[in-house]
């Protein structure tokens, strides 16, 4: 029985200043599995260049042309890290057995791949790399963190508990993958509903080696927003329950003015009036916001638009699968 083909799948946006270190890191990593023979020869690495504005690309480019272990692909423009990742992953899904996806950053202890191989020879289909603490993070950013996976799973979304998008997918489980034709990408919320035999594998996440997130908080707003309304109809029915509520409100509100009417009450109500006019009209434009964003994104899906066009796929394929 051959050793199993493994592609790494590195997302990469303006790292020039960290990837000679990954790459030199991520190689001795996969010569190292090779010479072991946990993986076979013609695996690679392959770094996803979504469209950098440095010079990300040109290194990537000089790396392969020194090692053939090194590949690399560059999107036409810059779409994002879900469209990137998920790029890389059906760019390569059929040059090898089975995949890994990790960020450029190696905050991912690339040491887990070995317990993830082990999974996978164990018959998983799916390996999620889960931290096991966040004593690194900010109080804010582990508050914030622990709140998003509570609210996705009360919204009635699953997801994996402190996974990002370290994890090895299986060619089987990336067909699979490559049968979910939507637009607005959250794949840490679509990989559940793949299904097939799973596991976790726990690991401890390291500093930043070089350079500056490109993950700032903006951006994880806007992620962790894009996953509640592209996997939850839910804040649609909290509309409607908030609506019945007002309605209810307003009519306890009828009566009681009704009352102290017929009793002869003068009532001043004007602030409260003011007050309520503004609460129910901001409420309103939330909700007509809110089902605005679906609708912006079913206008999106109808469109059936590309998720990422390649413009380069540099690999040397002689030997792989």
């Amino acid at each position: 029985m051959r050793n199993s083909t493994l592609y790494l799948v590195v997302p990469c946006y303006n790292e020039e200043e960290v990837l000679p270190y990954t790459i030199n890191a991520l190689s001795e990593k996969m010569k190292a599995l090779i010479q072991a023979g946990k993986i076979a020869s013609d695996s690679r690495i392959v770094f996803v260049n979504d469209g950098s504005s440095d010079n990300t690309w040109d290194i990537i480019s000089s790396a392969h042309k020194a090692d053939s272990l090194i590949s690399g692909i560059n999107l036409t423009r810059n779409r994002g890290h879900q469209n990137a990742l998920l790029a890389g992953l059906m760019t390569v899904k059929d040059c090898c057995d089975v995949t890994i996806s990790l960020d450029a950053d190696l905050q991912d202890d690339i040491n887990a791949i070995d317990k993830m191989l082990v999974e996978y020879q164990n018959g998983c289909e799916i390996v999620y790399g889960v931290r096991s603490k966040r004593d690194t993070d900010t109080f804010f950013k582990r508050f914030t963190a622990r709140s998003f996976y509570k609210f996705m799973k009360f919204l009635g979304v699953n997801t994996v508990y402190d996974h990002a998008d370290y994890r090895l997918m299986s060619s089987k489980a990336l067909e699979s993958l490559s049968e979910f034709k939507e637009v607005n990408l959250y794949l840490r919320g679509i990989m559940p509903m793949i299904g097939y035999k799973t596991a976790k594998v726990e690991y401890e996440r390291r500093a930043r080696q070089a350079g500056e997130s490109k993950y700032p908080l903006s951006k994880m707003i806007a992620l962790a927003f894009e996953g509640i309304t592209s996997l939850s109809t839910k804040p649609i029915r909290l509309i409607t329950l908030l609506g019945l509520f007002i309605f209810a409100a307003s009519i306890c509100f009828g009566i009681y003015s009704l009352v102290q009417h017929f009793l002869g009450n003068t009532i001043q109500g004007w602030t409260s009036l003011f007050l309520s006019i503004w609460a129910v009209g901001g409420l309103i434009i939330f909700s007509l916001g809110i089902v605005g964003e679906y609708v912006g994104k079913i206008y999106l899906e109808t469109k059936q638009r590309p998720r990422f066009l390649v413009q380069e796929f540099l690999n040397d394929t002689e030997n792989s699968k």
